[in-house]
């Protein structure tokens, strides 16, 4: 004889189906709580706190690590002192309690690039002296790149990131409570390509956006020209392959960026003068 009533089971999956929104809401809201709002060196509104300093700092630490593990460091004494006494010089324009400590790898690659991570880590890859042809540029990388490190720019990236990821297990257990698990994972797949189409990358374009007016302006402070930063990207766009869409790029419009970098260089020059006339004149090479 078959019962009339439900099974225990099927008695209990509707309760928790309704519970995956509930966790997952709750999961959004504890995130958003422990987040906090700062502003960034330009006056803009940041959403930061995904992790602690410490935190943060250790994961800097770590990804520096891991690269010096998988790349080959560069055995060239000079060329190593000539990036060390740049970033020198950069880092001592920084707040007191952020000036001392930076470790610096200069990496044998091709690829004309350079990072800096929280922790004080910044790595330089050879290929850059292909782009950067004096120590001005070279410069307007490292501020560029240090740039990104004192504006929060990764705790913020990290912030968004694991808020676009809660959001979207939220949108997935409301999806998958009515429709199925079929159509949540649908949804996961969906929403992750809009959130990176249209809420990581702008942010990014933002962020590269920030850091060159942050980096032009520690630049000038340290007495290196402005206006090399101008000639540094006008290297960098002619040594390129090709660029990709804006609107699916993490940096700003090559030319804009040119030009933004121009306006502002003027606009700069009475900064690296005076700094100049203080004793700010690098002799790194």
């Amino acid at each position: 004889m078959h019962s009339t009533n439900p099974s225990p089971d099927r008695a209990r999956a509707p309760v928790a189906a309704g519970w995956r929104p509930l966790a997952a809401g709750l999961a959004l809201a504890a995130l958003l709580s422990a987040c906090a709002t700062t502003t960034s060196p330009t006056g803009r509104t940041q959403v930061v706190g995904g992790m602690s300093d410490a935190q943060l700092q250790q994961l800097g630490i770590q990804a520096f690590d891991q690269a010096k593990k998988s790349k080959k460091i560069s055995t060239n004494a000079a060329q190593t002192r000539y990036v060390r006494c740049v970033v020198d010089s950069i880092t001592r324009e920084l707040p007191a309690q952020q000036q001392s400590g930076w470790e610096v790898a200069l990496f044998v690659d091709d690829e004309p690039n350079a990072f800096a991570l929280p922790g004080g880590k910044v790595g330089v890859n050879t290929g850059i002296f292909k782009v950067a042809r004096n120590q001005d540029q070279l410069a307007a990388v490292v501020a560029h790149e240090v740039g990104h490190v004192i504006s929060n720019h990764h705790d913020e990236r990290i912030t968004r990131q694991i808020g676009a990821r809660t959001g979207l297990g939220l949108l997935g257990a409301l999806v998958g409570s009515r429709y199925g698990q079929n159509a949540a994972n649908t949804t996961g797949q969906l929403g992750g390509a809009a959130v990176q189409a249209g809420l990581l990358l702008p942010n990014n374009r933002t962020q590269e956006t920030e850091a060159d007016v942050v980096g032009q302006r520690l630049m000038a402070r340290a007495g290196y020209d402005p206006h090399q930063a101008v000639d540094l990207w006008k290297n960098m766009l002619a040594a390129s392959s090709g660029q990709p869409p804006e609107w699916l790029s993490t940096h700003p419009n090559p030319a804009s960026r040119i030009q933004e970098l121009d306006r502002r260089a003027d606009s700069l020059a009475p900064v690296w003068q005076q700094a100049r006339a203080g004793g700010r004149q690098p002799r790194c090479g």
